[in-house]
């Protein structure tokens, strides 16, 4: 919220909340419902996002409540959950039930539609074919394609029109058209005209516009399980301790200053600071880093972060919304909700295009009942009918899903897949990529680079089983990867006397008569331990080069020193390298320490980078940029990132990356590797140019057989365009959109 808008709250009391809306369809739905909002009394501002189906209100509860405000979205035919307990649950089931219910209209308005096609394309003239027709007809126009009607009445109550008006009008002036021709033939025998009938294209068009919305709402069905599972990321119950005895509580009841107690692979509840006891915890959805952070006495731990192998306790201090966790959810559902509603250019035109269409046929109705002569009724009625048919949305309607499935088809082909076509149609206008580190350009598991051993230790088995016989005793992460490189080698575990874990150092012990050390420097320096100088060189230049360096000595002297890394995927270069030489600029952002960062930056070839970003840093980044008019693309692979992939105008996560990063992305690359990145954008370019391809002939379709079905050439040389002709060149438009689009799978990326 602006300064502004900060002051004016203020002064007059006013209240922002945030409210999940049920029953919209299309983006055109989202307008209609913020435009009701803003209208309404007592409210200052609203926004409606139909990305994620929230409202947010900005009132003064004074005047409005959540009840009016309620009262006001339904008069259009939408409703507002004003539950806020239960919210998330409530649109949850009432999205899965209206899914389920579109579901089953879809199918039986194709089923039924199919015989129906089959009797007007090549049974026109059967017995009683028109009667068949009209019962099949009758269920799909007043039951399973009843929503077009009712919404486009509550539409039209309010001076308002979308694709559901257009749907409305063509489908039920086609059939009613068709019932009186099918019921009261004479009529028009008796003026020398055959009684053509339409439910063909009535009934297909109810299915194929139900089938469009059906793959929509699909697509959209789980826009709301990455909070939830944020939310998730915190236990439902915590180990509180009351003089000295264990008391199991729900987490919503715990206070700042309770004393909890966390044991081995437990998540941490809330906020606070160690008081006593050491382990280290993943804190890999804060930093994004892969290494475990060793915590100890006055240590800071936050809720949803996961402990490792020891166990201690902490004093509660930020509990509730006040966690980081919750944080981290709330600017989520804050980035999501921030941007505007995206406008479906078909949503946009249709409120333009449906009330021209009508103006056309009254006006062509009109028109020829003044000037139509004998034959006034006949024609003025044959040609605002034709209008409407001619006029159906079905190809406008096609234009962008179909160009839209084929590409989300085509990139899945390609390891890439795609659950927002948003993303798909904005990607080629992506000019800055921002790529977090560990997972995303890194493989995100540390291993071990190199193993550099004092001159004559190098073949000493010996050595390697003490080396061995340490680390599987240790509790440090980093040990898993040493175990993992001298297993390969052979390695076995050997007694260890007098075992022991110096705190923040390493670890040491007894094997035969001497002692050995595995750990930092500063254990090394700590002991006073000779350091062979050619070992030292060798462990600095490690450093420089982003390796994590753990010494091996016994009593007097270093043995060896290993190198760990997280080392950069093989394609990363390769992929920053294309990205760059099509003019889109490169950023790292990590968590890391800024000697590591600059080393991987330099080694993948970008340039800007920054270090030791936490999740509302990176978030905040890409607000910067996009603050530059640049449209920014987020790729990351860890919570840490949902923020920043939220906030992004296209979020791309790592396929083996966390659940919370995929489920907020709104793309996901399978394979995980970076030169899907640039496909991906390719993809995009090529998706655009088959939609405006698409665009262009429903336009043109609808420019030449708009006027010709209204009767401009009748005066010229007696042409009046017949409804079964408009009928077929309504059906063969639709065919050339969805050719055009299947041309996409043949194309390269």
């Amino acid at each position: 919220m602006s300064t502004i808008e900060k002051d004016r709250s203020t002064i007059i009391k006013t209240v922002r909340k945030t409210f999940p809306v049920l029953e919209m369809t299309c983006a055109a739905c989202a307008v209609s419902v913020e435009s009701m909002l803003k209208s309404a009394a007592g409210v200052s501002d609203a926004g409606v996002n139909f990305a994620n189906q929230n409202a947010w209100v900005q009132y003064d509860p004074a005047i409005a409540t959540p009840a009016t405000l309620q009262q006001t979205v339904r008069s259009i035919g939408y409703d507002l959950v004003i539950d806020e307990a239960n919210s998330q649950q409530i649109q949850e089931a009432a999205q899965l039930d209206h899914y389920n219910e579109l579901k089953q209209r879809t199918i039986w308005a194709s089923v039924l539609s199919l015989p129906v096609v089959i009797i007007g394309m090549f049974f026109m003239n059967m017995p009683y074919g028109n009667y068949i027709s009209m019962a099949l007809t009758l269920p799909v126009i007043g039951w399973f394609g009843r929503s077009f009607f009712i919404n486009a009445f509550k539409q039209a109550r309010h001076g308002k029109a979308n694709m559901d008006t257009l749907v409305a009008l063509s489908t039920g002036i086609a059939f009613l058209f068709s019932a009186f021709n099918t019921l009261a033939p004479g009529f028009w025998h008796a003026r020398g005209v055959h009684p053509h009938v339409y439910y063909e294209a009535a009934s297909v068009i109810i299915a194929f516009i139900s089938l469009g919305k059906l793959l929509e709402e699909r697509a959209k069905h789980n826009t709301s399980s990455a909070i939830k599972k944020l939310m998730g990321l915190q236990p439902k119950t915590v180990r509180v301790l009351v003089g000295g005895k264990e008391q199991e509580l729900p987490v919503a009841n715990v206070l700042p200053g309770h004393n909890i107690l966390v044991r081995p692979g437990e998540k941490i509840p809330v906020d606070g600071v160690v008081t006593s006891g050491s382990s280290f915890v993943d804190e890999s959805m804060i930093t994004g880093e892969p290494l475990p952070v060793q915590k100890e006495k006055d240590s800071k731990v936050f809720a949803g972060t996961v402990n490792q192998k020891g166990s201690f306790q902490f004093t509660a201090q930020k509990v509730g919304n006040d966690t980081m966790l919750a944080h981290i959810i709330k600017m989520v559902q804050e980035a999501q909700g921030s941007k505007a509603p995206v406008q479906k250019l078909v949503d946009k035109i249709a409120g333009i295009f449906v009330p021209v269409v009508i103006g056309i046929a009254v006006l062509t109705f009109i028109v020829w009942m003044i000037a139509g002569g004998d034959n006034a009724f006949t024609h003025a009625l044959l040609t605002s009918v034709t209008v409407l048919v001619i006029a159906c949305p079905c190809a406008l309607g096609l234009a962008t899903p179909t160009a839209i499935m084929v590409g989300i088809g085509k990139g899945a082909e390609n390891n890439i897949l795609i659950k927002d076509a948003e993303s798909l149609e904005l990607a080629y206008k992506v000019d800055a990529v921002i790529l977090d580190k560990t997972g995303t350009i890194t493989e995100g598991k540390p291993v071990v680079a190199q193993m550099n051993w004092l001159t004559g230790k190098e073949n000493d088995p010996a050595l390697q089983q003490i080396l061995y016989s340490l680390e599987v005793q240790s509790e440090h992460p980093l040990a898993e990867a040493v175990l993992h490189a001298l297993k390969q080698q052979g390695g076995q575990a050997g007694a260890v006397n007098n075992f022991e874990s110096i705190t923040a150092r390493g670890v040491t012990g007894m094997v035969g008569l001497n002692r050995y050390y595995v750990g930092n420097k500063q254990l090394i320096d700590e002991y006073r331990i000779n350091v062979n100088e050619t070992l030292l060189q060798q462990a600095a230049l490690l450093q420089q080069r982003a390796n994590t360096v753990i010494y091996f000595a016994d009593a007097q002297q270093v043995l060896a020193i290993i190198a760990i890394a997280d080392k950069i995927k093989a394609t990363s270069a390769n992929a920053i390298q294309q990205l760059q030489a099509r003019g889109i600029e490169v950023y790292m952002l990590t968590g890391d320490n800024e000697q590591t960062a600059a080393a991987i930056a330099a080694e993948a070839g970008i340039r800007n980078f920054s270090a030791g970003m936490v999740p509302a840093d990176k978030a905040a980044f890409v607000k910067k940029l996009q603050a530059q008019n640049r449209v920014v693309a987020m790729v990351g692979d860890g919570i840490n990132d949902s923020q920043a992939l939220a906030q992004a105008d296209v979020s791309i996560a790592m396929g083996r990356g966390s659940d919370i990063a995929m489920d907020v992305a709104t793309m996901t690359l399978i394979t995980s590797d970076l030169q899907s990145i640039p496909k991906a954008l390719l993809l995009s370019r090529k998706t655009v140019r088959t939609i405006r391809q698409n665009l262009f002939w429903a336009f043109i379709y609808n420019l030449i057989g708009i006027p010709l079905a209204a009767g401009v050439l009748y005066a010229f040389n007696g042409f009046l365009l017949n409804p079964m002709i408009a009928g077929a060149a309504m059906a063969l438009s639709s065919v050339s959109v969805v050719t055009n689009s299947l041309r996409l799978k043949t194309t390269k990326i």
